[in-house]
Formats: C-alpha cells, structure tokens, sequence
C-alpha cells in the first residue's frame, strides 16, 4: 500500500474493494479516485457524511441486533 494520503493529508483506503488487496495508489487528478495494481481495476471513494445516532433507520434497511 502506498504512503500516499492525498491533499490536505486525508485518509487512504487500505484495501482494494473489489479483490482485498493491500496495492493500491492514486488515479487520476480528482481526489478520491484509486487503482489496484493487483486486479488492474480503478475506482473512487466519496465520503458522504457523519451519521446522526439519534436519526431513524433508512427505510428498508434493518439495524445489524
């Protein structure tokens, strides 16, 4: 896994989320957007926000109890 933690020092992702694996690295200029070296595969990450805890369930969805 690269070193490599992005502008403004953000978090990396430590696995690949398609195969698992640990060799990842940036992809193209926009922020968020990794390859893995080891299934030739590119993909991007956004972060969405922080949950409130007081907030109901999404419809559909059931809590993990």
């Amino acid at each position: 896994m690269t070193k490599y933690s992005g502008a403004g020092g953000r978090a990396v992702p430590f696995h690949c989320p398609y195969c698992g694996d640990e060799d990842l690295r940036p992809h193209g200029e926009t922020h968020g957007e990794w390859e893995c070296r080891s299934c030739q595969r590119a993909f991007s990450l956004k972060f969405i926000g922080i949950l409130n805890p007081q907030h109901e369930t999404t419809p559909g969805r059931r809590d993990a109890s």
